[in-house]
């Protein structure tokens, strides 16, 4: 027997709501999580017992994280070496935001193929974080899963900060280094370097790749 019109209209919103709400729950508790950490990280770092209910409260103030004082000796990522990085056939897990790639294979139970975090792993992301989103098209229209932060509100970079110090301070994640251009790929680009060049053309690219060899 069909189900009335009616019925069916109240099924489908229903079930809608349903989605939306597990959609939202899911990044309730995804922050819930993060936010524990951080008050766990800053007592066990700074003596901060009572951090916690700032922190849950989102009234804490921010940690600067110290970058590398001597940038000309830090570990470099690049963009490619950061895509293989993505848990299969033995790979690490790596994430980056705002430019900086860590390892969080130690949470493969979050972070590894299938999970709620995958979709964050083996690219630089920084957007989503900030949004809220983990996919598609955020509100402006914009990819979700981007390193972009234009058109981003303070609220939604205080956001990406918060994820920053978790992982940042995180007690089993690793910080591996900055993320980086390949320079070969920049060279070719810079030099528009297709594979059409002359030889004196293809001469000047090996000299260039050859003197950044040596430095």
């Amino acid at each position: 027997m069909p189900l009335p019109a009616w019925m069916v209209s109240t099924i489908a919103v229903g079930v809608t709501g349903v989605f939306l709400a597990r959609v939202d729950y899911t990044m309730f508790f995804m922050k819930f999580f993060r936010d524990l950490s951080r008050s766990k990280a800053r007592a066990r770092l700074h003596g901060n017992k009572y951090a916690l209910i700032p922190v849950m409260l989102g009234i804490e103030e921010p940690i600067k994280i110290q970058d590398d004082i001597d940038a000309e000796n830090r570990m470099t990522v690049t963009r490619e070496q950061l895509e293989e990085m993505d848990g299969y056939d033995g790979a690490p897990l790596y994430l980056s935001i705002k430019g900086r790639v860590y390892d969080v294979s130690a949470g493969a139970k979050f972070y590894g193929e299938g999970k709620e975090y995958h979709d964050w792993i083996g690219k630089d992301a920084s957007r989503s974080f900030g949004m809220g989103c983990r996919g598609g098209l955020d509100r402006m229209g914009r990819e979700c899963l981007s390193e972009s932060l234009e058109g981003l509100n303070e609220k939604e970079l205080k956001e990406i900060d918060r994820w920053v110090e978790l992982y940042e301070t995180h007690d089993k994640y690793t910080f591996v280094g900055y993320l980086v251009d390949d320079p070969v790929v920049e060279i070719l680009e810079s030099v528009g370097f297709d594979g059409g060049e002359t030889e004196e053309d293809t001469e000047v690219v090996a000299e260039t790749l050859e003197e950044l060899e040596v430095k």
